[in-house]
């Protein structure tokens, strides 16, 4: 037993070592800093409204158009900072009829105006911009605009730009803090074409050039990154669902080669999907602006109201199950997973992109509680378990903050794993549904941070769940639970972790007997289960995804 020690101490530093590295190498630049930080010059104002008006002209990959800005000042000021990336040029900037001036670093555009703009005022300037978008090489993992063709030979064209930033093809304020009220979205395209937005179709307009614009309105607050073009062959159709808060419309936009398959498979998901999670999350937080999916020649997007959907119409992800247990492969991984973005990513936003975990991490958990809905809750958590092969264990769940950077690709499946943790301890799958619903309705179309969500669940549960979050979230490491079993028959246990205080209680067994908790401290703590021994000792390694020792 003392090798299996030693072998985990040796593991144990080769990874920390590790995860040293990667931060050594980690050096933020000043065009980071810019994106991600919250200077004075960006938290001076409160977006409110946006008309972004862009053509698309396909054969050139080039695009034109302005946006207007709309806003509330937050603080006296005669200077702001907005976005735009620098291979798109401005035109110009126009404020009350007049062109402002502006200085450009990196990804941001600083414009000084001619007075001071007052506390509490309502004011608004319009950016006109052109250029040549970034081409996304392999959306939706890298961002910009995904150029395609569809089989018929017709431009297929979506915009899809998570992490990278919105600004990568319209000027905006991009920073996940600020998300604007609503939105009016004018995108025009060659005639014969459609462009399908986020939000409620306002009609479409014959521009007398060979263009046709399409507006789009959402009425909900919206991030940047989720705004989105669609623009292709598209055929629409239509279909209701009775929820929690009335008649949601469902919005079905597919190229017209696949009008037939579409139907029949959007309809075995959609609605069973929005039962599940109307169930656990509570209401679609989105009524107002409807449900869509829009068809995508990349795999898929969370795009508020209007998701990217690139799966070819089978189940799974691309047809595979990640967990191997056969879950997965039972309904449509991106109708699933992305839909689940509406209420943890969309409804509920982080407020700076290092704690993108909070919306990969409930949305992948989001995919078992989907099976436990349908399948029942064993189901759910073989899902979770299988999922762990995925799990690498090499760097945090949570980036760094200030300089738009995200965290380790483990915050999908060591995220769900850690929700399912949580769960378990509780030990209420009733108190759970609804600390989770709550969540959905105490953060209602709003921003969060790392603490919002730790304090809600401790505060809801009545337990601490700090130490835990930070264990998981903030360490590669998983924590080693280490049992002891003295000559005279007492059992001991300890936990080995990076938090000084954690503290998770953990569910053992005597082989056959029932499941039940112990509270295991820093500290060698006694156990007292009469009749443990190592040898018919059992531990809960099925919901708890911890190492074991037993000296």
């Amino acid at each position: 037993m003392k090798r299996l020690l030693l072998l985990f101490l040796f593991l144990s530093l080769t990874i920390t070592g590790y995860s040293q590295l990667l931060k050594a190498r980690e050096i933020f630049s000043r065009a980071d800093s810019l994106r991600g930080q919250l200077t004075p010059l960006r938290t001076c104002y409160d977006i409110n409204y946006y008309h972004l008006d862009v053509r698309v002209n396909p054969d050139e990959r080039y695009i034109s158009g302005s946006n207007r800005f709309e806003f509330t000042a937050v603080d006296d000021f005669s200077r702001l900072q907005f976005d735009l990336f620098d291979n798109l040029s401005i035109d110009k900037v126009v404020y009350q009829g007049q062109e402002l001036p502006f200085k450009r670093e990196y990804n941001a555009v600083f414009i000084d105006f001619p007075q001071t703009i007052h506390k509490r005022q309502r004011d608004s300037f319009t950016v006109y911009y052109s250029g040549h978008p970034v081409q996304a090489k392999r959306a939706p993992w890298d961002g910009g605009f995904d150029f395609k063709k569809d089989s018929n030979g017709k431009h297929w064209i979506a915009t899809a730009c998570q992490g990278l930033g919105a600004s990568v093809w319209w000027p905006n304020k991009d920073h996940l803090s600020d998300e604007v009220d609503s939105m009016l979205i004018s995108i025009s395209v060659p005639t014969g074409l459609t462009n399908v937005s986020n939000g409620r179709f306002r009609g479409s307009e014959d521009l007398g050039d060979g263009y046709t614009r399409f507006n789009w309105f959402v009425s909900n607050p919206i991030n940047n990154y989720n705004v989105a073009a669609n623009i292709g062959d598209y055929v629409h159709f239509a279909d209701t669902f009775r929820g929690e808060k009335g008649v949601l419309d469902l919005d079905y936009w597919v190229l017209r080669e696949n009008a037939a398959k579409a139907k029949p498979h959007f309809d075995a998901n959609v609605k069973p999907m929005l039962r599940a999670f109307e169930y656990w999350f509570g209401p679609y937080p989105f009524y107002a602006d409807g449900y869509k999916l829009v068809e995508t020649a990349h795999l898929g997007m969370e795009h508020q109201s209007a998701i990217a959907y690139g799966n070819k119409y089978q189940n799974g992800y691309l047809g595979r199950d990640g967990s191997g247990t056969g879950w997965g492969n039972k309904w449509d991984f991106i109708i699933i997973h992305e839909s689940g973005h509406e209420w943890f990513g969309n409804n509920l936003t982080a407020a700076d992109l290092a704690d993108m975990w909070i919306h990969e991490s409930f949305t992948n958990y989001s995919e078992a509680l989907y099976i436990d809905y349908h399948y029942g809750k064993r189901a759910g958590q073989e899902y979770i378990h299988g999922n762990r092969g995925g799990i690498q264990n090499l760097a945090p769940l949570v980036g760094s903050y200030g300089v738009n950077h995200e965290g380790s690709a483990d915050m999908y499946n060591k995220g769900g794993v850690l929700h399912n943790m949580v769960r378990t301890i509780i030990d209420d799958d009733e108190k759970w549904r609804q600390l989770l619903r709550g969540l959905n309705r105490q953060f209602y179309h709003k921003t969060v941070s790392y603490q919002d969500i730790v304090d809600y669940i401790s505060k809801q549960s009545d337990r601490n769940f700090a130490p835990m979050f930070a264990q998981y979230v903030r360490h590669p490491n998983i924590p080693t639970l280490e049992f002891y079993f003295h000559p005279d028959g007492k059992a001991y246990c300890r936990w080995i972790a990076d938090e000084s205080d954690f503290d998770m209680p953990v569910r053992i067994r005597i082989k056959g007997d029932k499941y039940r908790f112990i509270y295991p401290k820093r500290h060698l703590t006694a156990i007292d289960i009469p009749g443990l021994t190592r040898n018919n000792l059992e531990v809960d390694t099925f919901n708890f995804y911890i190492g074991v020792l037993v000296e």
